[in-house]
């Protein structure tokens, strides 16, 4: 009965692609103490495997979970602190949605002993393969890229006013990669003049960013917030949009060739 909560394709590059938040199931236990919208599953990163199926031939290696992030979201840190203090944002248990509609029945929340369960069951296991693919890129390469591949709503009211920029790359301020390598990535989004782009803007880079790039010991992260958008539908059933996708992709293949060579060169 012990399911996979991730599947990991190992590639040759020394890339590692990340995308936490587009796991689309929800544990049998949880179906009567989940309220109905729970099942429409909105605030997922939708698609992204399918938009970065090109990747694969890049060399890289991608690691995808099963499960939704309305069960555990493996872009917080295990002790649920605020990675953005001051500004509103969802817990590594989330118990509402992004609209603020609440996930569970009345009384049916998890207390701190079910998420500490949930951390080893989904959160632990997810992180320590990220960790052991990292380590085996850094030990083949000698370098280990992380791209951490976020989707989300052009238009969240609860987390920025507005409209969100179509490429919003994050690199925790610049601590989480080389100098300038947050800079170089952002000179090449701005060069489709289609798309607009901004780097450590509203997202800087989640957990995992935070927690994995160390330039000092050769691991340098990379998060990409790509607006919805840019490849689909926003709205329910969130359909793909083939034709509007098929424009983004030269976008994310450029920036992972970018991320790439530059490798190649270090400075």
């Amino acid at each position: 009965m012990d399911t996979p909560i991730y599947t990991l394709h190992r590639g040759s590059a020394p890339l590692l692609i990340s995308m936490p938040h587009v796991g689309t199931e929800l544990p049998a236990e949880l179906t009567g103490r989940l309220a109905p919208v729970a099942a429409e599953l909105d605030d997922t990163d939708w698609h992204l495997p399918r938009l970065y199926d090109f990747a694969v031939a890049l060399g890289a290696s991608i690691l995808i979970p099963r499960y939704s992030r309305y069960v555990i979201d493996l872009n917080r840190p295990p002790d649920n602190a605020n990675l953005y203090p001051g500004q509103d944002t969802t817990g590594l248990c989330p118990v509402d949605t992004f609209a603020k509609v609440p996930l569970y029945r009345p009384g049916e929340e998890p207390d701190d002993t079910e998420i500490e369960r949930r951390v080893e069951r989904y959160w632990r296991p997810y992180h320590l393969a990220l960790q052991d693919e990292m380590a085996r890129i850094k030990a083949e390469h000698g370098v280990a890229l992380l791209w951490e591949a976020h989707s989300i709503r052009s238009e969240v009211p609860r987390f920025f006013e507005g409209k969100l920029p179509d490429f919003n790359l994050g690199s925790a301020g610049g601590a989480s990669c080389a100098e300038g390598l947050g800079e170089r990535l952002l000179a090449v989004a701005q060069g489709f003049p289609a798309y607009s782009a901004v780097l450590n803007g509203r997202f800087k880079g989640g957990y995992i960013t935070r927690a994995y790039g160390q330039p000092d010991k050769g691991q340098h992260a990379i998060q990409l917030e790509l607006s919805l958008a840019t490849y689909m539908e926003e709205q329910a059933p969130y359909a793909y949009d083939e034709a509007r996708a098929t424009k983004v992709q030269p976008v994310l293949r450029a920036l992972l060739e970018s991320l790439l060579q530059w490798t190649d060169q270090p400075a």
